[in-house]
C-alpha cells in the first residue's frame, strides 16, 4: 500500500521522519513520479483530447497567417475582444507557445509510453514460454484422457501439432509441452501508438518545411507562383520563399455541369478547368485538365481545384467620360443556386471615387415574397442588382481591406431626384447613368472564376505511412489473439494421463463453449482449438476408456 501511495501521491513519501510525520518527496523522487504520470496512457489520451480542443479556435477565429485582412477587420470591429485574443495568441493558434507545449507534451508522452513497452515486448518475445501450471484443470479450456501411448510419443506429437498451428513450442523434459503465440497482437498495439507519433512528426514536418496558398483566378487570366500573387499564403518557419517552384499557369477554360432533373436539380455533377502551364520561365507550355481530387503536380507542389463562381464584367466611366474601370469582378456565391455578392471599387474615378455593392443572379427571377432570387445555379438568365456610392474608398489609409467589402465610413450613397436610394438592375449589355453626372456603369457579361490551392507538404508521405501502420496495427490488435497452450503427459500405473489446457491471454476469463450445436470460429474460440488439438492427439494416443473430462 505504501508503494502505491508513493507512486500516485506526490505530496507523500513512503518513509516517515523522526516525528512520524509524512515527509514530502525529494526532487528526484518527484521527478520520477512526474515522469510516470506523463508517460501513462491516460495522460496521452488527455493530451490528445486537449490538442483537438486547442485546434478549435484556429478553425473558428481568423488566423493572421491565413487571412490577415480578415483579422484586421475583426480587430476593427471588436477592439476589446481582439485585445484578449492577442494576449492569448488566438490569432496565431498553431504557432502559439501553449499549442506547441501541448503538442510536444503529447509526443513525449507517447514516446515515453511506447519505448519501454517495446523493450519489454522484445524481451518477452525472446523468452521461453512458461512451464505448465500445476493445476491445468483450473484453466478455462481443459481436456484429459488416459492412453496406452508413451509420454514421449504424446509430447512429440503435440509439438508437431502446435508448430503446425503457428505456436512457438518449448518441450519440457519429455513430459510436457509449453506453447505460445499471438505476439503480433502487442506488436500491432505498439505499431498503432507509434503511428500516432509518426502523425505528429508528419504534421511538424509539414508545418515547418511546407507551404499552402490559395488564389482566385478568373477564366482567361493567369497566375505566377510568387507570394504577391496569393490571396492567402501560409508558409512554415523553415520554408524560404525562394523555394517556391517558378511555375506559371493560365485558366484557359472552365466547364461545369449541373443536374437539371429530379430532387437533385441544381446540384453540381462535375466541374473541371483546362489550364496551360510552364514549370519555369522559358519552359515549353503544357496543358492539364484540372479536376477535383486530381491535382496538378508541378515540381513537388500540388495545385488543387477547390471551388468556382461567377465574375460579372463591368465597364465604369467617371464624370469626365474616361474609362475608370473595365474587367471582371469576382462575386462570392452565397447559396446552392450561386446567388453571389460582391463589390466594385473604382479608385481612379474623377472627380470622386466610386463604389458599387450588389449581387449577381445566374438565373434571375422575381419572387413575390423574397424579391429577386436565382432559380438555378447555371447562367440561364443572368442579372446584377447594384447600389452605387461615391466618396473616399479608404484605400490610401494604410489599413488592409477586403476586396469583397466596401469601407462605408467615407462613402455616401447616390440618391435619385426624388431622394430615394439609387438602385439598379442590369442584364448583359445594359448601361445606366449615375445621378449627378458622376458617370456610367455597364454590365458587359460574365466570366467564371476558380479557386486554386497550391501547396507543398513534405510530411504527407510520413502521414500516409503512419496511416497504413495505424490501420495494420489496429487490425493486428483486433484479430490476433494471445494464447498459451500446455500439453502434459504423466505416466501412471503403466498408462499415460494426457492433459491439454489453454489460456487466452487476450481474455483470461474466456470460458469454453458448452453448446456444441452453436457455430464457432476455430481460430478465435479457445475451447474449439483445444478440442481440435485433443482430437488430433487422440488419434495417435487413443483413450483406453471414456473419461469425464473428454468430449
Amino acid at each position: 500500500t505504501r508503494v502505491r501511495d508513493a507512486k500516485h501521491k506526490p505530496a507523500q513519501r513512503a518513509h516517515r521522519g523522526d516525528a512520524g510525520e509524512v515527509a514530502p518527496l525529494r526532487p528526484l523522487e518527484f521527478a520520477r513520479w512526474a515522469w510516470r504520470q506523463l508517460t501513462s496512457m491516460r495522460t496521452a489520451l488527455v493530451l490528445l483530447f486537449l490538442l483537438a480542443l486547442a485546434s478549435v479556435p484556429g478553425s473558428l477565429i481568423p488566423q493572421r497567417s491565413v487571412n490577415p485582412v480578415e483579422v484586421a477587420e475583426f480587430i476593427r470591429a471588436n477592439p476589446t475582444l481582439a485585445t484578449w485574443y492577442e494576449r492569448l495568441g488566438l490569432f496565431d493558434v498553431f504557432s502559439s507557445p501553449w499549442f506547441a507545449a501541448i503538442y510536444l507534451a503529447l509526443m513525449v508522452s507517447l514516446l515515453g509510453c511506447v519505448i519501454p513497452r517495446s523493450v519489454q515486448h522484445w524481451r518477452l518475445v525472446r523468452s521461453r514460454p512458461p512451464a505448465a501450471p500445476r493445476h491445468l484443470d483450473r484453466l478455462p479450456a481443459y481436456r484429459t484422457w488416459v492412453t496406452e501411448a508413451a509420454p514421449g510419443d504424446v509430447t512429440e506429437r503435440a509439438t508437431q501439432e502446435l508448430r503446425r498451428s503457428g505456436y512457438r513450442v518449448e518441450p519440457r523434459a519429455g513430459v510436457s509441452v509449453a506453447a505460445e503465440r499471438g505476439y503480433l497482437r502487442e506488436v500491432g498495439n505498439l505499431g498503432f501508438h507509434l503511428a500516432l507519433v509518426a502523425v505528429l512528426i508528419a504534421v511538424a514536418v509539414g508545418n515547418l518545411f511546407g507551404f499552402r496558398g490559395t488564389v482566385l483566378v478568373v477564366e482567361g487570366n493567369g497566375f505566377a507562383n510568387t507570394v504577391t500573387q496569393y490571396d492567402g499564403y501560409q508558409a512554415g518557419r523553415l520554408f524560404d520563399e525562394s523555394q517556391l517552384p517558378p511555375f506559371a499557369l493560365t485558366v484557359e477554360d472552365f466547364h461545369v455541369r449541373f443536374e437539371t432533373q429530379g430532387e437533385q436539380r441544381g446540384s453540381v455533377r462535375e466541374f473541371a478547368a483546362k489550364v496551360s502551364y510552364t514549370t519555369e520561365p522559358g519552359a515549353p507550355e503544357q496543358t492539364y485538365n484540372l479536376r477535383v481530387n486530381h491535382p496538378l503536380q508541378v515540381d513537388g507542389s500540388q495545385v488543387h481545384l477547390l471551388g468556382h463562381g461567377y465574375a460579372p464584367r463591368f465597364t465604369v466611366r467617371d464624370g469626365r467620360g474616361d474609362v475608370a474601370f473595365s474587367g471582371p469582378v469576382p462575386f462570392l456565391p452565397q447559396d446552392g443556386r450561386f446567388s453571389s455578392t460582391g463589390v466594385i471599387k473604382v479608385p481612379d474615378a474623377r472627380p470622386e471615387q466610386l463604389g458599387f455593392q450588389g449581387f449577381f443572379l445566374p438565373t434571375a427571377v422575381i419572387d413575390p415574397q423574397r424579391g429577386p432570387v436565382s432559380a438555378f445555379p447555371d447562367a440561364l438568365r443572368p442579372a446584377v442588382y447594384l447600389t452605387a456610392y461615391h466618396g473616399d474608398l479608404g484605400l490610401d489609409s494604410g489599413v488592409p481591406q477586403s476586396v469583397y467589402r466596401l469601407d462605408m465610413r467615407g462613402l455616401k450613397q447616390f440618391r435619385t431626384a426624388s431622394g430615394d436610394a439609387f438602385r439598379v438592375a442590369l442584364t448583359p449589355g445594359q448601361e445606366v447613368t449615375l445621378p449627378g453626372g458622376a458617370g456610367t456603369i455597364s454590365f458587359d457579361g460574365y466570366a467564371r472564376w476558380v479557386n486554386l490551392q497550391i501547396s507543398r507538404n513534405p510530411g504527407e508521405p510520413i502521414a500516409l505511412a503512419a496511416a497504413g501502420l495505424a490501420l495494420g496495427g489496429l487490425l493486428l490488435s483486433l484479430v490476433v489473439r494471445r494464447r498459451r497452450v500446455w500439453v502434459r503427459a504423466t505416466a501412471a500405473r503403466g498408462r499415460t494421463v494426457v492433459e491439454v489446457a489453454g489460456l487466452d491471454r487476450s481474455d483470461p476469463t474466456l470460458a469454453p463453449r458448452r453448446d456444441r450445436a452453436a457455430p464457432t470460429d476455430a481460430r478465435n474460440d479457445l475451447a474449439t482449438e483445444i478440442d481440435t488439438l485433443a482430437t488430433a492427439l487422440a488419434q495417435h494416443a487413443p483413450p483406453v476408456r471414456e473419461e469425464p473430462g473428454c468430449s
